[in-house]
């Protein structure tokens, strides 16, 4: 028995409810759960169709991309995961899609803004949207660079990964994480329905205007403050 079962089953679990949410098509996309004990994580082998996959399939990476365990490739994503991992230290789970709406903003590379109180429920502040890579780290170790691309943003704009829990690389597709793999795909899922919902919010109405402050303040604070009343104690 592998002293990684629980989190290789972790893993399994999260990456199959990828597809039930409609994430994702094929093999577009990744989640990893992570043993900080170990100093390890547990990812989706590459390019294998879900529903293929096994918990005995996931592979095992340390935070430096060595893998430990696994009869098959990673993801070619595990080095932007295996960076996240090492940087971020308080993630449990990350999750990698490239799911319609949120992708199609990254394409745009356009921030979603904050419109409705759906999103304000989860975040305070527009889903950033990274940069464009420069063509110095696109032609160098370019899943590593993806990581920095996400952290240097986050620097940048004086946002906390415990706070923002997803991104958009430009051009490419979302990121989200969380404590558990499990909030990470919820996460996820959040971050395809609001930009599902800003996008047709603009075809509505072009000129709408983001969410009011005082909306902004009261949605997330009833949910995530210190007086929060949203669900059971």
């Amino acid at each position: 028995m592998s002293q990684y079962n629980d989190i290789k089953q972790a893993a399994y679990e999260a990456n199959m409810q990828l597809p039930e949410l409609g994430l994702v098509l094929f093999t577009f996309g990744n989640v990893s759960a992570v043993d900080r004990a170990k100093g390890v994580f547990a990812i989706k082998p590459s390019g294998v169709p879900y529903q293929q996959l096994t918990s005995e399939s996931m592979v095992i990476v340390d935070f430096d991309n060595h893998i430990l365990e696994g009869k098959m490739r990673p993801s070619s994503d595990t080095k932007t995961h295996a960076l996240l991992y090492k940087h971020w230290e308080n993630i449990g789970g990350i999750v990698h899609t490239h799911s319609t709406h949120a992708t199609a903003w990254a394409q745009a590379q356009r921030d979603i803004p904050i419109m409705g109180t759906t999103h304000a429920d989860h975040l305070t502040v527009d889903i950033p949207c990274a940069k464009v890579m420069d063509d110095a780290r696109i032609a160098g170790d370019y899943e590593h660079e993806t990581g920095f691309q996400i952290i240097d943003e986050f620097k940048e704009r004086g946002y906390t990964y415990e706070e923002v829990e997803m991104v958009l690389v430009a051009n490419h597709a979302p990121f989200s994480w969380g404590k558990t793999p499990e909030k990470a795909v919820y996460n996820s899922a959040v971050l395809e329905e609001v930009a599902r919902m800003a996008y047709l919010s603009l075809q509505i109405r072009p000129d709408a205007p983001r969410l009011k402050d005082s909306l902004i303040r009261k949605h997330y604070e009833r949910k995530h403050g210190k007086d929060a009343y949203y669900g059971q104690s």
